[in-house]
Order: C-alpha cells, then structure tokens, then sequence
C-alpha cells in the first residue's frame, strides 16, 4: 500500500497527539500484524477516520448521514464533503456505507476486525448494534472500542445516551461474544484538557501548548497499573472476540 501525503503526514504527528488516538492505532497495529494479508476490517462511525488511517487493511467506513445541527455542532455523522474528502486523501478505504450500525445491510461474518472509538455511547439501542458488530465479523474476528468510562466521567454530552460503567459494558460484550477484555484508558487533569484544546497556525501558542498536554499525558496514560484505575480515568477500552467455528480453533 502506497501512502498518500495526507496520511504521511498525519502519521508524522501521531507522537504529539491524544494518547488515546495512540493507544487505539498501536491496538490496531498489532491485531493487523497477525494476519498473513491485509485484514478487512470495518471503521463504524470514523467519522474522518483517523484511527484507521494508513493502517494495512481493506477499510469500509460506515456512519450516519449528517442530518442535524446538532450533529454538524459535534462533528457527528457524513457528508458527501467528508467522503469526498477521504477518497482524496486515504489510500486504504474501499468503500463509505451511509447506515445505522444497528440495522445494516452488511454481509454475514464478512470482516476481519471492527473498529469504534466513542460512539457507542450515541446509540440508543446499543444491544442491537453490538449484535450487528457480532453478525458481521469472521469467526475469531475482533472488535475493538473505547467509551467514556462510567465509573468516573459524568455524562454531560447532549448526544450520549448514557456513559457504560465497566461492569456494564462487560455484561453487554459478554452477551454477544466469547471472550472480552476491558481496561481503564487515559489519565484525566490539567494535561489531559491541554491535550485536547485544537491546534492552529493561527494559534501557535495553543498549538504548542496542546501538543505538551498531550506528551504528558501520554506519560501519565502510560502508567502499567492504569488499566485498573476506575477513578481519574476517562475512557473505557475493550477488546471482544467472536466465538471461533471450533474451540480448538482459539488464538
């Protein structure tokens, strides 16, 4: 796969952005290296997609049609812009499905791996999305999400139906596939609020002032007993995987 200057670039910054655009595409990494050949793999909600971006895979994005203002005021859902835009500047989408994940019309144990980072918290019928997500991954195929977790972050977004508690969200996965791993993700405080103000060329002084939120930040995300901290972390991060065919079958 040959990347485009787009993705060149964004890979050249992924050092200095939010650790949690670090730590999804560093799980990506390592589900893609297990396969012999590029993974298929499903980007739900990506929005622009930048988790998947210049990943070695056959990506296919699906997401809502952007409709509302309050979907333009929090960047939710596409337009025909955004898809335009992605096909300029991505090497590795194959195709922009405008769907609801909870009701699709994707093909049966068809994907590889499923990607969704903070939507699952807009569903309102979350039990059919996971189960869709479920429906359309191979046997043995993974899906990889993140939430806001819960146990610690109020849920003060007019568009999130609700923030999962970590044994909530386990109950939901448990429900749908065979093994699930979820962990606390991302340090909050001071750092973590730098990190996250936009960066512009306007504004040289908060671009730089966002990018050392986010270096230390991803120091204190780093922390090897943070997967357990339910207090003072904002993210919850899990990793589900599909009933195999055969249980001999089991990576």
């Amino acid at each position: 796969m040959s990347l485009k200057v787009y993705e060149l670039a964004r890979n050249s910054l992924e050092p200095f952005l939010p650790p949690l655009y670090k730590q999804v595409r560093s799980r990506l990494r390592d589900e893609v290296n297990r396969y012999a050949s590029p993974p298929v793999i499903l980007d739900v909600g990506g929005r622009k997609s930048p988790y998947t971006i210049g990943i070695k895979g056959s990506i296919t994005i699906i997401d809502l049609p952007r409709n509302t203002e309050l979907q333009a005021a929090l960047h939710l859902g596409i337009n025909e812009k955004i898809v335009g835009d992605l096909k300029r500047r991505r090497s590795n989408v194959e195709q922009f499905i405008f769907g609801d994940m909870t009701n699709s019309d994707l093909q049966s144990e068809s994907f590889d791996l499923v990607v969704s980072v903070e939507v699952l918290e807009h569903v309102e019928a979350d039990e059919k999305f996971v189960g869709e997500v479920a429906r359309v991954l191979k046997p043995g195929g993974r899906f990889i999400m993140t939430t806001p977790n819960g146990d610690f972050v109020q849920n003060r977004n007019p568009d999130h139906k609700r923030h999962y508690k970590k044994e909530q969200l386990s109950e939901l996965l448990n429900r749908h596939f065979q093994k699930v791993d979820i962990e606390y993700a991302i340090a909050g405080g001071y750092y973590r609020k730098l990190g996250l103000r936009s960066w512009s060329v306007s504004r040289p002084i908060q671009t730089v002032s966002s990018i050392f939120g986010n270096l230390v930040n991803s120091v204190q995300s780093s922390d090897k007993n943070i997967g357990k901290k339910a207090h003072g972390t904002h993210h919850l991060f899990a990793v589900a995987q599909k009933r195999f065919s055969t249980e001999t079958s089991v990576i």
